[in-house]
């Protein structure tokens, strides 16, 4: 009896085993798809810049294929036409400009330099603190990005659609990769709803009935219209709301980016100004006066936005009166 309940005892602890092993191979696999979801956002990657550019190409196809052909045998102004063609090639251009530039990289070559740039405000920003992974003192508006794994100078955030950090030397060209995406966006809708509008005025349908299940007479409404485009151009009313909630997203990213250009801050200094608690005190300032961050930065709005295009080589010190 006893050797029979060893026997069970030994079988037990091997089957306890091999579900232990099972179940640390089923997290171990669990955390290895994890990572490679998530492995486009932790890593550069050429992932999202394709997805942009097959977008891009899609609604460009769609807007060449039917919208241009049918807008010109309606005899459509041939500049309004190109309009968006020539928005997408500036669009473009800044696209290749702010995915290939250097941000601002911060090395120790030149780390000692771009110390002197900007002054440290004390509170986002101290003196003497040393990126650890980088082994540089840090400039003030400089953050590490963990996605390029380098100190970036005016750090703003890491984008990836253009796969590449958002710093002091790119900054310009990224803020003309938005107005010129969002006017692209503006300008495919625009000529499209144009389109479907004049579609509408020349069948007159506004002005029609129609007959329900029951054979009575009603005066058409804007889903019966809406139905009768989507049924008509099925391809070019799915562009056009694409389009739209496009120019809308964009749109209001856009405003944002350029309130950021207009006050001089960034991204990332917006965010911490904003997070709850508030910043940690200098060890020199007793505990019970809180620090409040102000935006030494802003220099008006023109000096502002000059900065975005021209950053400072050298820390602008106020003239001694």
């Amino acid at each position: 009896v006893s050797k029979i309940i060893f026997l069970c005892f030994q079988s037990s602890k091997c089957l306890l085993a091999e579900c232990f092993v099972a179940y640390c191979c089923g997290i171990f696999c669990q955390q290895q798809v994890i990572i490679r979801l998530l492995s486009p956002f932790l890593c550069r990657s050429c992932l999202f810049m394709v997805l942009h550019v097959a977008l891009q190409a899609a609604v460009f196809g769609e807007y060449t294929w039917e919208v241009f052909v049918y807008c010109w045998e309606l005899q459509f102004h041939l500049l309004l036409l190109l309009l968006p063609y020539l928005l997408l090639a500036g669009n473009l251009g800044c696209f290749l400009l702010c995915s290939r530039a250097n941000p601002g990289t911060v090395t120790k070559s030149n780390a000692a330099a771009l110390v002197q740039v900007y002054a440290y405000d004390g509170v986002l920003f101290q003196r003497g603190l040393v990126c650890p992974t980088c082994t540089v003192e840090k400039p003030a508006r400089s953050k590490h990005c963990s996605v390029c794994r380098t100190c970036v100078h005016r750090f703003d955030h890491h984008c990836v659609w253009v796969n590449n950090c958002i710093g002091a030397s790119n900054a310009g060209v990224f803020l003309l990769y938005l107005l010129s995406l969002t006017a692209t966006a503006g300008a495919l809708a625009a000529v499209t709803a144009a389109f479907l509008i004049h579609v509408l005025l020349l069948s007159d349908i506004m002005h029609s009935t129609y007959l329900d299940a029951q054979g009575q007479e009603h005066p058409v409404e804007i889903p019966f219209v809406i139905q009768h485009l989507f049924l008509t151009f099925p391809r070019i009313v799915f562009m056009l709301g694409f389009v739209i909630l496009l120019t809308l997203v964009l749109g209001g990213y856009c405003s944002f980016s350029l309130y950021l250009a207009l006050t001089n801050q960034t991204t990332n200094e917006w965010c911490k100004s904003r997070r709850s608690g508030g910043s940690p005190h200098l060890p020199s300032q007793p505990q019970d006066r809180p620090l409040v961050y102000k935006n030494i930065y802003s220099k008006g709005i023109w000096r502002n936005l000059k900065e975005i295009f021209n950053p400072p080589a050298v820390l602008e010190r106020k003239k001694k009166t």
